[in-house]
């Protein structure tokens, strides 16, 4: 199939606004888009079109569609059933360290740090945060900056996992403390 004209497609999630994910569409994938009410897109490695999530699932219900003003973009405004990225991830756009984590906990590659966390269980990973916690308060109360570096990275892996772990995404701590925030 010969390539056709292709237009980026921001995907945003309707209810939280945020940015789920980028891919190419053209007419064609527009008008099954439109037609379904699930989002298409042309897959350039492939060289096919594919709806989102035919294999996973993990499908776009469209709300709506806007143009961008010089015609070059479209925003899809979507309702997901499950994450957008092939990482497991919520968003193609999260932080690296978690959609390293999500892939992790998707794939459970033999010998991973991670997978071992999180065949321990909630329990044992949530005692991890604990401790690291601990260290990087001990830390900032009067050791170096490096070593309160160090911990902290501790910390946010672990917290990170922790997450994994509970089947919970980090935008769900970004979204409460926004909600904090807005009071």
């Amino acid at each position: 199939m010969e390539r056709p004209e292709l237009t980026a497609a921001i995907v945003q999630d309707a209810s939280t606004e945020r940015v789920l994910m980028l891919a190419w569409m053209d007419e064609e994938a527009l008008r099954r888009t439109r037609e379904s009410g699930e989002a298409w897109f042309w897959s350039r490695s492939r060289g096919e079109y594919w709806r989102k999530g035919a294999i996973s699932g993990n499908t776009l219900a469209v709300e709506e569609i806007r143009d961008d003003c010089d015609g070059d973009a479209v925003l899809l405004r979507v309702r997901p059933a499950g994450p957008a990225c092939h990482t497991g991830a919520e968003s193609c756009f999260a932080p690296w360290l978690w959609r390293t984590i999500a892939e992790r906990a998707q794939t459970r590659p033999e010998g991973s740090y991670v997978v071992s966390l999180l065949d321990a269980g909630p329990a044992a990973t949530a005692q991890k945060v604990g401790e690291e916690g601990v260290e990087a308060a001990l830390a900032g109360a009067g050791e170096s900056d490096e070593r309160l570096v160090e911990e902290l990275a501790d910390l946010w892996f672990h917290s990170y996992v922790l997450l994994a772990a509970r089947g919970l995404d980090p935008a769900r701590v970004e979204e409460e403390l926004r909600r904090r925030h807005e009071r």
